[in-house]
């Protein structure tokens, strides 16, 4: 029968080519010009902070990664589409006047080569796209070191797990995408050429297509013989048992047989489809694909189900204990909890003053200011001009000032452009005026400024010192370069430096707005080019025309310490709270970075995200991510005025860091190059210390059937200070760890450390109280004491703590008074200690008024030991209702001496003169003859003010307790009004 000749495309016109080729350009352009400014202002940002070698290594990995994909994937369509074609009927059959294929089919000869190309092309292009992100993968099989363990099934060093394995996994992945990609191009191209026909009585094949067909499914199936092969090491990764992660009894027995079966099934199945391929015969090939899939059914899943169901599951604490013990193993390993020292700690003491006077390690320096409540008063205080600010959460490090080594809360006081006043909010000012903060602020731990004390005193405040350009040595610490360029709230751009004359100068206080950046951080933004690149970064034009960038003028942009380590070594997970520490007179933040992996055999998984939160505001949260094996193999700092990174290795043995100082060689610093000072500052991290602790509610157990029954497991408590935290059916955060400067049984002076408790699984009481130390000396040794969990008297936890201290009599009636309808409560920290045998916990209360320009204050302490509570408005007096009279002075020391320096302005060097007073300095006019505030000259200025002060207190306690609501403003505007002429006094040195 006669057919229609083909009918083709029309041809295109030159004029029509030439559009179509501009259009598809300038699509192009549009789909890759965005990713080419990118790489350019990243390279250029990489080149600022030395670490090109970083940008090279990640592009060219990434660049022969998309190469290599895109040619696997679109090369084997290409190969598939040629040989269809090639091997195509003379002669194609058609089905009538009206068949489908006959329009396209013409389509495509007309433009076979535009078809035959341009497919595989795009098949590659997709292909490369997906493949390029896989350059971690890659570099770690390149350099991967060994671990020199084994794994306890097929004896394998644990690197092969790690580093060989996934590559391995990657690569047959794609080569699997290839084959499928292969036969279903083949299967189309040969349907449309004929060589597969739908009609007639079931169809034909012809023998060209039967031939490359049965061999892309013969390959694909030798290759699910090779999955088969990798799977069984899988297997040590298995999550099969909700308890643990590993291969259980079911997995080695049952699973790891019928692998290796399956494996032999593939091959004589692959074998059977190469063969069928020429004997024009497909009975063989289908024999074999039915014999897969039935063996695949029952062997690779019915088997183990009856296994786990009828041999496993009624004897599980026996046929898993093996693996069980496997698991412990390695996750006390993998997580760096295996050398954990375990002391039995009775919790029971019945301490005398003469003991208490004894423990001068701790309670001298209990930490009274919590650094997740005091940011505002931080920024009302210190921040003194309404562009400087400090971040949600300040820090604990410990220094050492005058031969006195104590904690101290401290913050870089950065630039916040949120925070100017509306007519400041022009495009100069935001970008080239008001460009980095000023000053380092410490603030002694265990110190407030009760300088308005009187017997009745509500509120106390930090004693602040700002180190900066006026006054270099303010904080105690002195400070060579105290501006902050770079920091946690420095989230946009800023243009500094440039021709005098020209900028508008950016403001510094020493400088009075004249300072020009001359450090060495920042990108030359000085000329055309550069400029029209982050013009259109940026999306702002002034970048581009303002007369104001000159000569030697820099953008700095990625500011953020956390995300300059990130960035510089992408292969890191960085801790969630950086924290600024003064080394050889320079602001430097100090970030820890985690090595992490999700393939360690037999290791438990845990959620990063998960693990790592807790009631704490501002710090940045971890990816919700699954890993089994983490280290703190660097510590990072970023200079805060140039931004210069420096990675430092922190864990010889790591094989992960090792792998990746191979990739990257230079960029991680030996530890022989870390200063002893910066060592001084180095604290062990938050992130890596929950996710142990949160580990070591299960992995304390000894043996495998104390870990099935779950019966010994321990839990995070709740935090009872947070919202919800006293229903113990809520949803409550958990506590989190705190940092502490003090002395454990164990240990013979203070040290700075980091601490939890836990409670039981399901119960409230105490269980045990975790800490690693953060001295050099002792850095990373961790300890845990454990608490009896039986007989007849259980220790309170955290949570049964809080309820007593909201049900004592003392604190109910204050409260009452305190938290009104114009004055909040804030619970502060609550510090579980041990002390003289037993635990003591130290709660601060704040005060805050509800107002714009309020901030907390302390206004008392709660303390408990043993069941007994002291509530009061000072530290000493609180111990005393415990302890007894005179315990609280003999631990903390006589009620003496002065608020240690600038407590209002942060500008004072003179807060020393209190750092072992905890919270019990005099008020002016008290007869202190050191009192710098003139107490004992008579200044009757101040003492006018500071019976105002007290005369305002009692106006507002009588109309508090009376209700009298207008009463309560007026006596408030009366205290506001008082407290302003204190602190004016207080800073002119009245």
């Amino acid at each position: 029968m006669a057919t229609r000749p083909p009918v083709g495309l029309p041809k295109l016109s030159k004029r029509a080519r030439v559009l179509l080729t501009i259009a598809a350009v300038l699509v192009l352009l549009l789909l890759l010009g965005a990713r080419f400014l990118n790489a350019y202002v990243d390279w250029l940002w990489f080149g600022e902070v030395g670490a090109r070698g970083v940008f090279t290594t990640v592009l060219l990995t990434r660049a022969i990664l998309f190469v290599a994909t895109g040619l696997l994937v679109g090369g084997a369509l290409a190969i598939s589409l040629m040989i269809a074609y090639r091997t195509r009927p003379v002669f194609v059959p058609v089905s009538g006047e009206d068949d489908p294929l006959a329009r396209y089919r013409s389509i495509v000869v007309g433009r076979v080569k535009l078809f035959g190309i341009g497919i595989p092309v795009l098949a590659g292009l997709v292909a490369g796209v997906s493949g390029q992100g896989n350059w971690e993968t890659v570099q770690m099989f390149l350099n991967g070191s060994e671990f020199g363990r084994t794994d306890p099934q097929f004896g394998n060093d644990i690197g092969f797990y790690v580093f060989d394995l996934p590559f391995l996994g990657w690569v047959l992945g794609w080569v699997f995408v290839a084959v499928v990609v292969a036969f279903i191009g083949g299967l189309m191209a040969h349907y449309l050429f004929g060589g597969i026909r739908l009609a007639g009585r079931g169809g034909s094949i012809s023998g060209p297509a039967r031939v490359q067909l049965s061999i892309l499914v013969g390959l694909f199936v030798l290759l699910k013989a090779v999955e088969y092969f990798l799977d069984r090491y899988n297997l040590l990764l298995s999550d099969r048992n909700s308890l643990f992660t590993g291969a259980t009894y079911t997995d080695l027995n049952a699973v790891l047989p019928a692998k290796l079966i399956l494996l032999c099934i593939c091959v004589f199945c692959a074998i059977a489809f190469f063969v069928g391929a020429f004997l024009r015969n497909i009975q063989l090939p289908a024999i074999a694909l039915v014999l897969l899939i039935l063996s695949g059914l029952i062997i690779g899943v019915a088997w183990p189900a009856i296994l786990e169901q009828f041999s496993v599951r009624p004897n599980a604490n026996q046929r898993e204990a093996e693996s069980i013990e496997r698991n412990m193993e390695a996750t006390r390993f993998a997580y760096g909890i295996d050398g954990i020292k375990y002391d039995d700690y009775s919790g029971q003491s019945e301490a005398t003053p003469e003991q208490i006077r004894d423990e001068q390690g701790t309670i001298p320096n209990v930490r009274l200011l919590d650094p997740n409540v005091l940011s505002p008063t931080f920024t009302q205080r210190v921040g003194r001009e309404n562009f400087y600010g400090f971040p949600e959460k300040l820090d604990i490090d410990r220094y050492e000032v005058d031969g006195d080594r104590q904690a101290y809360v401290v913050a870089a006081k950065e630039i916040n452009t949120e925070g100017l006043a509306a007519n400041q909010q022009t495009w100069i000012n935001r970008h080239l005026v008001y460009t980095h903060g000023n000053g380092f602020v410490a603030a002694p731990a265990n110190t407030i400024d009760r300088a308005l004390e009187d017997a009745n005193s509500d509120g106390g405040y930090p004693v602040a010192g700002t180190s900066d350009t006026q006054n270099p040595t303010g904080a105690g610490m002195r400070v060579d370069e105290p501006r902050i360029y770079y920091g946690e709230l420095a989230t946009d751009y800023a243009i500094v430096g440039g021709r005098e004359g020209e900028a508008p100068g950016e403001y510094d206080t020493a400088q009075d707005r004249s300072y020009l950046y001359d450090g060495k951080g920042g990108v030359p933004i000085d000329n055309w080019f550069n400029r029209a690149v982050f013009a259109m970064q940026h999306g702002e034009r002034n970048i581009l025309f303002s007369s104001a960038i000159s000569e030697g003028s820099k953008i700095m942009y990625n500011r953020d310490p956390r995300d300059r380590v990130e960035k510089v070594a992408p292969w890191l997970t960085a801790d969630g709270d950086p924290y600024p520490a003064v080394i050889d007179g320079r602001v430097k933040w100090i970030i820890d970075g985690y090595t992490t992996l999700d393939n360690y055999p037999y290791s438990q998984r845990t959620s990063l995200g998960e693990a790592t939160a807790d009631s704490l505001s501002g710090v940045a949260a971890q990816q919700d991510s699954e890993i089994n094996y983490v280290r703190n193999s660097v510590k990072a700092t970023v200079d805060a005025f140039d931004g210069s990174v420096d990675l430092y290795q922190m864990d010889k043995q790591d094989p992960v860091l090792k792998t990746w100082m191979k990739t990257f060689p230079g960029m991680v610093k030996p530890e022989s190059q870390i200063s002893d000072e910066l060592r001084e500052h180095f604290r062990y991290p938050e992130d890596i210390f929950k996710i142990q602790r949160e580990l070591l509610t299960q992995y304390h157990v000894q043996n495998a059937q104390e870990f099935y029954a779950t019966q010994t497991f321990w839990n995070v408590p709740q935090d009872p200070t947070s919202e919800g935290g006293l229903d113990p059916n809520s949803d409550a955060a958990k506590q989190p760890a705190y940092y502490t400067y003090s002395q454990s049984p164990w240990q013979n002076k203070p040290h700075f450390q980091l601490t939890s408790a836990l409670t039981p699984l399901n119960r409230q009481y105490l269980a045990a109280w975790v800490s690693v130390s953060s001295d050099p000396g002792s850095y990373g040794d961790m300890r845990v004491l454990r608490l009896p969990t039986s007989g007849s008297r259980q220790l309170e936890g955290p949570v049964q703590v809080q309820n007593a201290f909201q049900s004592h009599p003392e604190f109910t009636q204050d409260r009452t008074l305190l938290g009104n309808q114009s004055v909040d409560l804030i619970y502060g920290n609550l510090l579980t200690l041990p002390v003289a045998g037993g635990f003591m916990y130290v709660e601060p209360i704040y005060v805050q008024q509800r107002n714009a320009q309020s901030y907390p204050q302390l206004a008392r302490v709660l303390v408990s030991f043993g069941g007994r509570i002291g509530f009061a408005a000072t530290l000493n007096d609180a111990l005393d209702q415990v302890f007894g009279e005179g315990s609280g002075e003999a631990a903390t020391g006589p009620e003496a001496g002065e608020p240690g320096g600038d407590s209002g302005g942060g500008q004072g060097d003179n807060q020393q003169d209190g750092n072992n007073q905890t919270d019990n300095q005099q008020s002016p006019g008290s007869g202190d003859s050191n009192g710098q505030n003139g107490g004992g000259t008579g200044n009757q200025e101040m003492n006018s003010v500071v019976e105002d002060i007290q005369s305002a207190l009692e106006k507002l306690r009588t109309a508090q307790e009376e209700g009298d609501f207008q009463a309560q403003g007026e006596a408030l505007s009366e205290l506001d009004a008082a407290t302003r002429r204190y602190e004016q006094l207080q800073n002119s040195g009245g």
